[in-house]
């Protein structure tokens, strides 16, 4: 708990500050629905959020942040367009959808 706390500090967090999260859909699509067959969503598109971070759009209507932060994310990728865009297409399994998230952007 220490580590956390001087690694916060040292950061130049204010710990004081409430983080205030957005909702995991991302506008509504043709492709926001779930997939019959249990197949993982694919991801079809990035884009940052207020902070600067990298939020992956997924088939399934859901979103996900894709954060560098090391030692605790290690993602040096997001951080290199030409990387993002080899990233468009492929498999990613989407959390909200495992733990059975239903929203009325996204078809039953």
């Amino acid at each position: 708990m220490e580590t956390a706390l001087l690694a916060a500090i040292s950061m130049g967090r204010d710990l004081l500050h409430k983080n205030i999260e957005r909702p995991s859909l991302a506008k509504q699509s043709r492709e926001s629905e779930h997939n019959p067959d249990k197949r993982d969503s694919t991801i079809t598109g990035f884009h940052q959020d207020e902070e600067g971070h990298w939020v992956a759009e997924l088939s399934c209507g859901h979103t996900q942040h894709l954060r560098h932060q090391p030692p605790w994310q290690s993602r040096a990728w997001v951080l290199d367009p030409a990387q993002r865009i080899e990233k468009i297409g492929q498999p990613f399994a989407c959390g909200w959808c495992a733990q059975g998230s239903v929203s009325d952007n996204l078809g039953d």
